[in-house]
């Protein structure tokens, strides 16, 4: 059997305050038609990474509404999540090879997962590229069940213009499917026939950890713990260490930066994810960096900072950097800018959907980037007021319950 990942429990109606009673009232009429559906989530991580945490938030949204869901992960060796990771380049953009091994490595623990799906689902929804060939093999090994299941494929990265070797091979997988969501119609692949698709950006949870209101003071608490001093100003980037990230980029903006404010701080603080061997490298690349300035600072889950602390940095940070190259969405913009803190961003991917109501600048180089994150330190009060129309913008289009809302759309549609 799959791993179940454990989640807690939320109720809809602790988001009346932040949404309203008619978007409450819609979900659960939305939900009523769905009462008792076994729907599964399936991906390939229970930590790290945009998709486990949408998962953590809309998982117990979905059961409170009456729906029987579930998550579970597959399982996979170093071998196999380096290939996954390739994968992930490719289908981004990457220029790379497809080999024959890495082809088999792929489809032998695709098998041995689907082997693993015994239980019986109304609904499955597999999530990115490591697990989308379990629709297939799931047939080959228990042809009697799920023989009605409406199977889903939610690709959260950006593959408008993916390596077509690996894309190829993928599509063989997905074309079996009932349905593919992308995040937004750009994110298509080219001359992709498919007809049933979705566009179904992500979202954050307002009441996660990582998105809860923090007071000043708490928040320079939690801070002052792992050793940020508030005397000091400073920028951050939250992302996975990934070269689609830019993280040395980021160096590059601070150290132009630094010029201009000689006591500026950067922080860089990642999440080291079980399916993405290269972080591993690229982390160590960073930490030497770390080590040669001690305005430099480099924060991971391996020494205890994860969501509360996020919620710090972006709550104090003067401005939030995403020097994203390639971007699946880049939920840490609406993160930050649900804080209210202004965002400079990588011009890429879902992020000018989520500054197009204001909040920060998109830019394309190193150098842009630095002069916008000048700007902003150079002039507070309007940074606030950038940041304060940002975390509107999230308000209106960026929050779970929407998510919730177009997913519900999206199973009446396959199931009802």
């Amino acid at each position: 059997m799959l791993q179940l990942v454990d989640v807690g429990k939320q109720a809809i109606e602790a988001y009346l305050n932040i949404v309203g009673p008619e978007t409450v009232a819609e979900l659960k009429e939305l939900a009523r038609p769905l009462a008792g559906l076994r729907l599964a989530h399936i991906n390939a991580t229970p930590y790290g990474g945009g998709v486990s945490e949408l998962l953590r938030s809309i998982v117990p949204l979905e059961q409170n509404l009456g729906i029987r869901a579930e998550w579970r992960v597959i399982s996979g060796d170093e071998k196999f999540f380096n290939v996954t990771k390739r994968f992930h380049n490719a289908l981004q953009g990457q220029v790379c090879s497809f080999t024959k091994e890495e082809e088999e490595t792929y489809l032998v623990y695709n098998i041995r997962n689907a082997r693993l799906l015994e239980d019986e689902y109304d609904a499955i929804i597999i999530h990115d590229p490591q697990p989308a060939a379990l629709r297939a093999f799931s047939k080959t090994f228990f042809p009697h069940k799920n023989m009605n299941t409406k199977w889903i494929w939610r690709c959260h990265i950006d593959t408008s213009q993916p390596c077509l070797d690996y894309w190829r091979f993928l599509e063989d997988y997905i074309i079996d499917y009932d349905a593919v969501i992308f995040t937004m119609a750009d994110f298509v692949p080219p001359d992709f026939k498919y007809q049933n698709v979705f566009f179904i950006p992500p979202a954050i949870d307002p009441l996660s950890p990582k998105n809860l209101p923090l007071s000043d003071d708490l928040a320079q608490n939690i801070l002052d713990w792992i050793g940020i001093y508030p005397d000091e100003p400073f920028i951050t980037q939250v992302s996975r260490f990934d070269p689609w990230k830019d993280p040395f980029g980021v160096i590059d903006v601070y150290r132009l930066v630094q010029k201009e404010f000689p006591h500026i701080h950067l922080a860089l603080v990642g999440s080291m994810a079980l399916d993405d061997p290269e972080g591993w490298e690229i982390y160590e690349k960073i930490m030497a960096e770390d080590l040669k300035d001690p305005h430099i600072h480099v924060f991971t889950n391996l020494i205890g900072v994860s969501n509360i602390e996020v919620n710090a940095f972006q709550h104090l940070a003067q401005v939030v950097i995403q020097k994203s190259i390639r971007e699946g969405f880049g939920l840490v913009v609406s993160e930050s800018l649900w804080k209210g803190t202004p965002v400079v961003a990588g011009k890429t991917g879902g992020i000018p959907m989520q500054l197009q109501d204001g909040g920060g600048f998109l830019v394309t180089s190193v150098q842009e980037c630095a002069e916008r994150v000048i700007y902003l330190l150079s002039n507070p009060k309007e940074a606030k007021f950038i940041g304060q129309k940002g975390k509107e913008g999230v308000r209106k289009n960026f929050l779970i319950t929407r998510l919730l809302r177009d997913e519900l759309r999206c199973l009446l549609s396959l199931t009802g």
